[in-house]
């Protein structure tokens, strides 16, 4: 089983849009791959149409988004026919048929003793590695908006050297303010101090600094 920090496996998979080599189909940008249980279930449907619905927010962010279940590939052509004849929405992002069930095993996606993926999430950057990993199990389905935020968390806590705190931008504590690294040495925590007196941070205590970006 792939675990954060790891690159995700080289593979070539079947999609509802042809052929695809990953990671290297998404070389140079982040991409969520997610999977679903089953087509043509309830649940399922609802996480299509709100990942549609804001699959613009995540190319904002740089991001793909790849789905994949163990149904074959016609099985998904025809739910997104369904989809969009009935919720006018049109799936736009490729799904993966993996119907030997060769890379959910590979991803850990398949619950001891199911035939079926859990609702898994993956999140790779674009140097191939996966950053973040979510499950859920197939009686509850996803939030994509915390997907969204945990994936901007990642690229500015990358840009800025910084981490991010509980329910960031809106946390309860710091609001949108992120995270200074605690200090790990004795001069780091002098540091600190100065940075307080001149303004530049705020902190709780040494190891609990933070600051705006």
């Amino acid at each position: 089983m792939v675990v954060i920090g790891e690159k995700f496996p080289e593979v070539e998979v079947k999609t509802t849009h042809g052929s695809m080599k990953l990671p290297e189909h998404f070389k140079g940008k982040w991409f969520v791959l997610f999977s679903h249980p089953a087509d043509f279930t309830p649940v399922c449907t609802t996480e299509f149409y709100g990942m549609q619905l804001r699959l613009n927010k995540f190319r904002e962010l740089g991001a793909e988004v790849i789905g994949l279940s163990v149904d074959q590939v016609f099985s998904h052509l025809k739910w997104m026919e369904w989809i969009q004849d009935n919720l006018n929405v049109e799936i736009e992002f490729p799904v993966i048929a993996d119907d030997r069930g060769e890379l959910a095993e590979m991803l850990g996606m398949i619950p001891s003793g199911a035939t079926i993926t859990a609702r898994a999430v993956f999140i790779v950057d674009p140097e191939g590695t996966v950053r973040a990993i979510v499950y859920y199990p197939a009686e509850v389905g996803r939030d994509w908006d915390e997907i969204l935020r945990a994936l901007k968390a990642l690229q500015v806590s990358d840009k800025n050297g910084v981490a991010l705190p509980h329910k960031w931008p809106d946390n309860e504590l710091i609001r949108d303010r992120v995270i200074v690294p605690p200090a790990s040495t004795t001069e780091q925590i002098k540091e600190r101090e100065e940075a307080k007196r001149r303004g530049e941070m705020e902190c709780y205590d040494w190891w609990l600094c933070h600051k705006k970006l």
